[in-house]
């Protein structure tokens, strides 16, 4: 259960990023004017996707604190590294986003890390 509790946690995380994402590129670039701004901001946490992004940022916090019932922080923690890799490849995906060989490498040595970390 503890491994599902970080999983959920990963996943809802991945999904709230990538929904915001999504609907600060349909809204475009933040305008100068500070009262534009404003607006502009009120505008995108009224919006229902990143309300779900909201919702799903809270629901990652409850999986996260079940997680910590069954993991000691420093157990569990590293598998949040999984998000920079999911986020990151979803982005290029989904947003068209450049790929380069520093991001893979990167890329390369999280996922190097959360193996090592996880027979640790």
């Amino acid at each position: 259960m503890g491994y599902l509790f970080i999983a959920l946690t990963i996943l809802l995380t991945v999904y709230g990023q990538l929904a915001i994402k999504w609907q600060v590129n349909l809204a475009g670039p933040l305008p100068e004017a500070p009262v534009a701004q404003l607006e502009y901001l009120l505008r995108l946490l009224l919006n229902p996707w990143v309300i779900t992004a909201i919702a799903a940022a809270f629901g990652a916090m409850v999986c996260w604190m079940g997680a910590m019932t069954k993991f000691e922080l420093s157990k569990a923690y590293p598998f949040m590294a999984a998000n920079f890799v999911l986020v990151g490849v979803a982005s290029v995906w989904l947003f068209n986003e450049q790929a380069s060989w520093a991001k893979l490498a990167g890329v390369g040595c999280i996922v190097v890390g959360l193996v090592v970390m996880a027979r640790a």
